[in-house]
């Protein structure tokens, strides 16, 4: 579904990554990690098409298609991406804010119809926040918050959903059940779903793949190849 093809990544003075290839798949759960500045969230909005300033070589093609051929229309059709901000907006309710997630598919004017509606339901349902629905983001948790962004990215109803550091802000039993979360709508939604994180935990125990940024490396490999090896032991000095 994604596939980045000898792709070199980063800036005039400061190059990330060198001519690396990896394919993330539908129905996977892949982690990304790596040392702080590493450039997991430039990598991040680099596939989402949100900057492609950094690309200083090679390609990104999402199903099969170069990146760059995507019209921006298109590509919010196939691309969901989550950040790390949290939405603390006085007087929005949470079905307004999971609405926005069918911006891509509403008619010019933005007016929402019932099928679109009904998609908004499922999606707030699908993260356990179907009772939250009237209720206003700034009187909401960040775990809260968080599945509502997740489930305004479920309502874009994208192919490839990416998440730049999903699990920050949480304590340690609401970051398993989010990690549990994406691992259900990978595996039974058939997303093919990204997520930078810092969790090694969490990306070893529920994670489908690990994706290492260990410049100018990238190292994608399943659980149980990465955990043989010794990549992150390497990179984080844990040997």
């Amino acid at each position: 579904m994604i596939r980045l093809e000898n792709l070199s990544l980063g800036y005039a003075d400061r190059p990330l990554l060198k001519q690396v290839s990896a394919t993330f798949a539908v129905g996977q759960l892949t982690a990304l990690i790596g040392r702080n500045g590493s450039g997991k969230s430039t990598l991040l909005r680099t596939i989402a098409g949100l900057d492609d300033s950094t690309i200083a070589g090679g390609s990104i093609r999402i199903a099969g298609t170069p990146q760059t051929e995507i019209a921006p229309h298109e590509l919010s059709k196939s691309i969901a991406f989550v950040t790390t901000e949290r939405v603390r907006i006085a007087n929005l309710r949470c079905r307004d804010v999971v609405a926005l997630g069918r911006a891509p598919y509403t008619n010019w004017i933005g007016r929402m119809q019932e099928e679109d509606r009904r998609i908004c339901d499922y999606a707030l349902e699908a993260v356990g926040m179907a009772a939250f629905a009237d209720r206003t983001m700034d009187r909401m948790s960040d775990g809260e918050c968080q599945r509502v962004m997740i489930a305004r990215a479920l309502a874009q109803e994208t192919p490839i959903m990416l998440l730049d550091e999903p699990t920050s802000f949480l304590d340690l039993p609401n970051r398993y059940e989010l990690g549990r979360l994406l691992q259900r709508l990978a595996h039974e939604e058939r997303k093919c779903i990204l997520f930078s994180t810092h969790e090694l935990d969490i990306a070893r125990s529920l994670c489908d793949a690990i994706a290492l940024v260990d410049n100018p490396h990238l190292h994608h490999l399943p659980i149980d190849e990465m955990q043989r090896s010794g990549h992150i032991e390497r990179c984080f000095n844990l040997a």
